[in-house]
């Protein structure tokens, strides 16, 4: 099933579909230390909790870490078989922290209204690491998320779907600092034996055995102005993740996109060749070798990256060179002005003072 999404403004309808290949390592690790913390207090460490899934426990405090859409699968699987909590997802859930989503929780929370953190979010849903299709759209005064294409989750389906809403109730009250109500939660299986602990958890009339899958709001709430809005931080965050994604449909080696993808959400520096070959989980020579045969080189990937990156941050914002140097990844601000005239054959000052004669 090919990556696609559809926008069509009259209706404000938008559709997400994951990526077709469920072994490629697309999934952000960020949001599932809070399944791991409350498998942890019940006396489920993370060797246990990740055996038989292929990933490494050292990878839940790695921010930039990637797993496949099938290893989170076989995650969701080991915890709903390891519990002796009918609720952990919903608990688990409502752990989360703005900072576990990452550079895309932040982007929300610096967009202007609720709607458009909204459409910024569905349609790079992607680094949320969703394992359910979602849609959105707007029927008069209710605006609705709408999930699709969760036969292959079969019993999963209530544990996945327990940690994603709660997660997402709780992501959605932190970018418009108030509790986040909707008017009703419609799922499409049986009351699960966590049913007594939906509607108090997410703040909501529940009701199973519906047809479809929706989360109904009031669409009055889209209009919201947001209290953290950064228009600054918002136009770059939007700019550098479309840029990141766009390939999601196109020709880009597999390989090179997940690089980008990784690099994107990368803190405290970008990762190494090695570090970076790890959390692929390929060798370093044969990471180097696949990269030759797509004619790239990692240099030049991460190069690419924090290029794009360097110029975003001098066109739309007034951060110092310093501080662009810093969330560039370079050691020392005389090492990135150096870089960045061996790119573009001009020094920081000169490319930012000619950009700002052209506007």
């Amino acid at each position: 099933m090919r990556n696609s999404i559809a926008f069509q403004a009259p209706s404000r309808r938008i559709t997400i579909r994951e990526a077709g290949d469920p072994g490629r390592p697309l999934h952000s690790m960020q949001g599932l230390g809070a399944l791991v913390d409350a498998m942890a207090e019940q006396g489920v460490d993370a060797v246990t909790l990740f055996a038989g899934t292929g990933i490494v426990p050292q990878a839940i405090s790695d921010h930039e870490a990637r797993i496949s859409h099938r290893q989170k699968i076989a995650l969701f699987d080991n915890v709903r078989r390891l519990s002796n909590d009918s609720a952990v997802g919903l608990r688990a859930g409502q752990r989360q922290r703005l900072s576990d989503f990452g550079v895309y929780g932040y982007a929300l929370l610096s967009s202007a209204t609720f709607a458009e953190a909204i459409d910024f979010g569905i349609k790079h849903i992607r680094l949320a690491g969703p394992v359910i299709e979602k849609s959105f759209r707007i029927e008069g005064d209710v605006a609705i998320f709408e999930g699709h294409g969760f036969a292959e989750l079969g019993p999963l389906l209530p544990m996945a779907s327990e940690f994603w809403f709660s997660s997402m109730q709780v992501l959605i009250s932190r970018i418009l600092e108030r509790p986040f109500e909707a008017l009703c939660l419609q799922l499409p299986y049986p009351a699960p034996a966590a049913a007594p602990h939906y509607e108090d958890i997410l703040r909501c009339p529940v009701n199973f055995d519906a047809p479809a899958m929706q989360w109904r709001f009031d669409a009055r709430l889209l209009e919201l102005p947001l209290p953290n809005a950064n228009p600054i931080t918002a136009q770059v965050s939007s700019a550098f993740c479309h840029r990141m994604l766009e390939a999601a449909d196109g020709v880009e080696n597999p390989l090179v996109q997940a690089i980008k993808e990784i690099c994107l959400n990368a803190s405290g520096g970008l990762p190494r060749a090695e570090q970076m070959a790890h959390r692929l989980n390929l060798s370093s020579r044969t990471l180097h070798r696949r990269l030759a045969d797509a004619g790239t080189t990692y240099q030049g990937i991460v190069d690419g990256v924090r290029k794009r990156l360097a110029i975003e941050f001098l066109e739309r914002t007034q951060l110092s060179v310093g501080e662009i140097a810093e969330r560039t990844g370079f050691s020392d601000e005389s090492n990135f002005r150096k870089a960045f005239r061996k790119w573009t054959n001009q020094t920081t000052t000169f490319y930012r003072e000619r950009r700002a004669e052209k506007v």
